[in-house]
């Protein structure tokens, strides 16, 4: 049994990166037949599986259309597991406000880093470019955010990010902070008092779970037709 259940793991893990749905389906019904916990099949397994496509995608292996299709199957194993699981598991996300600071209207960092947030579990809530700082601060307010995501690519614009943070505070909102972009450096990041800095979107979803502290079973959310065919509008760049 020990070695079937291994072997189960090892193939629901391998289907997400091939990018294979008919099999991590099936596996995850060979999870049921089997009695392997599917609490266990999902994270050991299927998790598991993005974990290095995460890598793959920092390693410019896979890029966001690959990143896609993996997520597909692992959400297809999730849901044949999904009824399984134990009823008192809590299925809640953490939200997520992300935005390129006022000023900059590059955005392509920041759709990379919303579209791997979201597969990671993270509720999003994009407010594009060009961003009031007020509009972070009300946002993440009303919204309760558990993250804010700041993002630019230009130097005239980055102490902006501090801003915000600053706009945080005095509201007394307690959202955490992650920055990124070209010209932001981990010492920027702490010195405007952010609680985070992501070089990369593959980096970023380390990062916001990390500050966090997201609950393991949030990444396991199944995605809705919207949040998918707005990812799929968004092209195959990296």
């Amino acid at each position: 049994m020990q070695r079937e259940k291994a072997d189960i793991l090892t193939t629901l893990a391998q289907a997400v990166i091939d990018m294979d749905i008919d099999c991590a389906k099936e596996a995850a019904a060979e999870v049921i037949r089997c009695k392997v916990d599917p609490y266990t099949a999902i994270m050991d397994g299927l998790a598991k599986g993005m974990d290095k496509v995460n890598e793959l995608f920092e390693n410019e292996e896979y890029f966001v259309p690959e990143i896609l299709l993996c997520a597909d199957a692992m959400y297809a194993g999730i849901e044949v597991l999904k009824p399984y699981l134990p009823k008192e598991t809590a299925w809640s996300k953490k939200k997520a406000v992300i935005g390129v600071v006022k000023g900059d209207t590059h955005d392509i960092g920041k759709n990379l880093v919303k579209i791997m947030l979201d597969n990671a579990g993270f509720e999003m809530h994009d407010l594009g470019r060009n961003v009031p700082y007020a509009k972070f601060v009300d946002t993440a307010g009303e919204l309760q955010a558990d993250l804010v995501c700041l993002s630019t690519l230009m130097t005239t614009t980055m102490d902006g990010m501090q801003v915000v943070i600053e706009g945080l505070k005095k509201a007394g909102i307690a959202s955490r902070v992650m920055v990124g972009g070209g010209p932001i450096s981990p010492g920027f990041a702490r010195n405007i008092g952010a609680d985070g800095y992501a070089k990369n979107a593959a980096e970023a979803v380390k990062v916001a779970n990390d500050i966090v502290q997201r609950i393991p079973f949030s990444p396991l959310i199944l995605k809705t037709p919207e949040l998918v065919s707005v990812k799929r509008g968004q092209g195959g760049t990296r």
